[in-house]
């Protein structure tokens, strides 16, 4: 089994971790860290408790709720604007792939009219050149 972890914010960056075994024996204890990785084998069955705390931060947060939910507010018109933005990209791409599909099929109907067209002049010619070559004897 592992642990890999790492403190991102608040304090000093440093936490105490405990890895406690089923037998509620310590497996591992470490104080002060900022982030570690730690292995270790489990040789029985059962629930192993990781324990992160915070209790010897030194420094005073002070916690101001009214800051947080600005910020909450905040994510939640952003969010809000993410999800129209979303919805009206998704009738732009509508709206286009239809007018792709409309020129796709034009785009072939003109290619056939095309191809008959150049079959019916290439007839025309060979018939042309045909009567053009073609000796006439006067009786």
């Amino acid at each position: 089994m592992g642990l890999m972890f790492e403190v991102s914010e608040g304090g000093f960056l440093d936490i105490d971790v405990k890895i406690v075994g089923p037998d509620n024996r310590e497996i591992y204890k470490g104080e002060r860290e900022s982030s570690g990785k730690y292995t270790f084998a489990s040789h029985m069955d059962g629930i192993y408790t990781y324990c992160f705390s915070n209790k010897i931060n030194d420094k005073q947060i002070d916690a101001d709720s009214h800051k947080l939910e600005e910020m909450i507010r905040e994510l939640s018109a952003m969010l809000t604007a993410v999800k129209h933005e979303q919805e009206y990209m998704q009738v732009r791409d509508r709206v286009h792939r239809s007018i792709n599909e409309n020129t796709n099929s034009r785009v072939v109907v003109w290619a056939v009219f095309e191809a008959i067209l150049l079959i019916c002049m290439t007839i025309g010619q060979i018939y042309y050149l045909k009567r053009f070559f073609e000796v006439r004897r006067v009786v």
